[in-house]
């Protein structure tokens, strides 16, 4: 075989060649594949808003627009593997024991990429997936905002799918409009009665709704309300503390961010006061840089909430602490946080 290079039969030569190897490639935009090479073993101990996040394979988590499930000391992340508008490969799930490394287990609900007529068809938009679990059907139900490919955002529906394994491969169900309203960004709540809602944006995003789920999770009962009529609120996340049910979303400005809002009620059907941006600081008037997706319950330390929102230019994430002042609460920028901070009163 004729040789590419000649030979380097001395110590420095070899030394100058590999020092110029490694200067040519730190100059090369692929030179973060060492880094990422390098991460593969890192391990988190704490949280980093606003950085880059690996898996434990070394490699940017892709849940965008995600949600979470908790189950025998496991928490599953549920998110779009995509851009802003434009769905890439399905919705994703990764699994992690204490909230700081992330495993990733693959695929949970994948694109139809062999059928361009189908809902899911390369090129639609699949998102905000949320996934909850039917103990009358033994089922794990996935729902999310689904647009149908070259539609635009006119397609306005939801998306059902179903797995025996918490992790999938989820099942396609089809897609509607609930309750025959348009539905775009949505989340998913059961309460402790095991009653279970989605909450979406309609009414071309003007009004939210509120809709009770058949026992089975997978349709609208036909029992909804109309809750902050022409207040124009999308990203809903709700969640209950000592018998209170908290909502938090944003205005609508599409992919950038705005300043967030609040509000409680003594019944997920209402009637919601509205309290106001929970952000307070510097940057609050932007939810520093991010829109909420969901708010987590940290499992094991009651009163515990953890704020998680998307910074769609750059595709990263920002989780941050939830505390309760005077009846409302309140989301402050921390830098870097642990999750003892719950453990300081």
């Amino acid at each position: 075989m004729k040789e590419t290079y000649p030979q380097i039969k001395t110590f420095w030569g070899r030394v100058f060649v590999i020092l110029g190897l490694y200067l040519a490639y730190s100059q090369s935009p692929d030179k973060d594949i060492l880094g990422q090479a390098c991460a593969e073993q890192k391990k988190y101990n704490s949280f980093r808003p606003g950085e880059i996040w690996l898996d434990t394979n070394g490699k940017p988590i892709e849940a965008h627009g995600g949600g979470m499930f908790y189950e025998n000391g496991t928490y599953y992340w549920f998110g779009e593997h995509g851009t802003p508008g434009r769905t890439k490969v399905g919705v994703m799930c990764y699994s992690s024991k204490g909230l700081y490394d992330w495993k990733n287990e693959g695929v949970a609900l994948p694109l139809a990429y062999n059928d361009p007529n189908h809902d899911l068809a390369v090129g639609c938009a699949l998102e905000r997936p949320k996934v909850i679990y039917n103990a009358l059907t033994k089922k794990y139900v996935m729902w999310f905002h689904l647009e149908l490919k070259g539609q635009g955002y006119d397609s306005a529906r939801s998306g059902v799918a179903i797995s025996e394994c918490v992790t999938g491969p989820y099942t396609y169900l089809g897609s509607f409009r609930p309750n025959n309203s348009m539905a775009r960004d949505m989340t998913l709540f059961v309460d402790d009665d095991g009653k279970a809602y989605q909450l979406y944006a309609s009414e071309d995003n003007k009004t939210m709704h509120v809709s009770l789920l058949t026992d089975d999770y997978l349709r609208p009962s036909g029992k909804f309300e109309r809750i902050f009529v022409d207040r124009s609120t999308e990203a809903p996340a709700v969640f209950k503390y000592q018998g209170r049910y908290y909502f938090m979303g944003s205005g609508c400005t599409a992919y950038a961010p705005n300043a967030a809002r609040s509000a409680v009620a003594s019944s997920i059907w209402g009637t919601w006061q509205e309290l106001g941006n929970p952000c307070v600081g510097a940057n609050a008037d932007k939810t520093f840089f991010s829109q909420s997706t969901y708010v987590l319950p940290v499992t094991g330390k009651p009163g515990a909430f953890i704020y998680m929102g998307d910074r769609w230019r750059g595709g990263r994430y920002v989780w941050l602490p939830i505390r309760f002042e005077e009846g409302r609460f309140v989301i402050r920028w921390m830098d870097e946080w642990e999750l003892s901070v719950f453990d300081k009163k």
